[in-house]
């Protein structure tokens, strides 16, 4: 008995089967690897994020390096001239701000319990006592003359206010718990801590043979001279570009932010602003997520310190300005549009780079392996459909 062959219905049916079959694997495939890839970071952490930290150094410290070379000293003594000026700057801004930097640490610590309390006090009042305005969203009296007006069935019949409350009054410790948890992963551990200090080293001599690699660096891809290779040498020197771009920018516009949140905290009486603005040096080398982070950590401080709101409207006033400033002058002047990301596209990035990579690091490092996987989209994908 011979079987028909399919009908042409039957087999375009067939082939969207296998089609979608194939992307589903492959979609499969992109993200077992991607997750492969932040377990990988995960396990070798202790020796990444030292060969890392020395790569962000050597490209901020580059330019000044050739700039002493170009007159006429030799390099390796135009290093070791930089590292002193660079070791003394350090000193001195770090022997200015850590000892008020760990006092308001050790104060916010030993506070947090009472601010969490009060916290939950105002929380409490605010729900039971509501504004004139919000009392017009609330459910009207009972009218069976129970004597249960509407601010206290609000109270009553609001277990989601009162599960929202416990649950923002819990997460201001646990906001500190995690922060202090992404440090403790950066700085704890024998191995990492021998590694910290091979970061001069590892600068030293990135910065040494920095002509070298670059003329170099092809000659060890496992590839054959071929089309394979170019299109290799090719997409890692694209990343290199975005990767050199985004951390030399970000580390001088993160700096930048932290030194006006400093000012602006400061100046409206927030305690505690030395240690918000030595977090947001760290924390808004993430683009938005680490500026909203800093933004929320004020507006609590401020609200459980003052307990009004013209406080913490003048928070959010100088996390507009710090916004405004960054990205109507300190972004474009220090970076330009070297990344060349949309804003819209960055958020996603960071928040997929947290999720799958793992932490601050994975949130850094989304932003210039999203604008590199930009540039091979627009070389292997999009030009291709351009030309069709």
């Amino acid at each position: 008995m011979s079987l028909k062959p399919p009908t042409e219905k039957q087999s375009s049916l067939i082939w969207f089967a296998l089609t979608g079959l194939a992307v589903a694997t492959v979609i499969g495939l992109i993200v077992a690897g991607v997750w492969g890839l932040g377990r990988v970071i995960d396990l070798l952490s202790p020796v990444l994020w030292p060969l890392a930290v020395a790569g962000v150094v050597a490209c901020l410290l580059s330019p000044v390096v050739d700039f002493f070379e170009k007159r006429n000293i030799p390099r390796a003594r135009a290093i070791l001239l930089v590292f002193v000026i660079a070791f003394a700057v350090v000193l001195g801004v770090l022997a200015s701000i850590i000892p008020q930097v760990v006092v308001e640490t050790k104060e916010l610590a030993s506070k947090v319990p009472e601010y969490s309390h009060r916290l939950q006090a105002r929380v409490n009042d605010f729900i039971a006592h509501p504004p004139e305005f919000v009392q017009h969203f609330l459910p009207a009296p009972a009218p069976d003359g129970t004597g249960v007006n509407a601010n206290d069935s609000a109270t009553a019949d609001s277990p989601d206010l009162a599960a929202a409350t416990q649950w923002l009054t819990g997460s201001l410790p646990k906001m500190g718990t995690w922060l202090l948890g992404q440090v403790l992963v950066v700085l704890t551990g024998f191995g990492l801590l021998a590694g910290l200090a091979l970061i001069p080293v590892y600068t030293f001599y990135f910065l040494l043979e920095k002509r070298q690699i670059q003329a170099h660096w092809q000659e060890y891809l496992p590839l054959q001279g071929s089309r394979a290779k170019e299109e290799a040498v090719f997409v890692i020197e694209s990343i290199n570009q975005y990767l050199v771009a985004f951390f030399r920018g970000q580390v001088l516009v993160a700096l930048c932010d932290a030194v006006l949140y400093t000012i602006g905290f400061l100046s409206i009486g927030v305690n505690y602003a030395f240690l918000l603005g030595f977090a947001a040096v760290f924390l808004t080398m993430i683009p938005f997520i680490g500026a909203i982070v800093i933004c929320i950590s004020a507006l609590t401080l401020s609200f459980v310190q003052y307990q009004d709101g013209v406080h913490p409207a003048m928070v959010v006033l100088v996390f507009a300005v710090v916004q405004v400033l960054e990205g109507l002058v300190i972004s474009p002047k220090i970076m330009g549009d070297r990344v060349g990301l949309h804003p819209l596209a960055i958020i996603i990035a960071v928040m997929t780079g947290t999720t799958l990579l793992g932490g601050i690091l994975g949130g850094i490092l989304a932003i210039p392996l999203a604008a590199a996987l930009r540039v091979i989209l627009f070389r292997y994908v999009w030009k291709q459909k351009e030309k069709a």
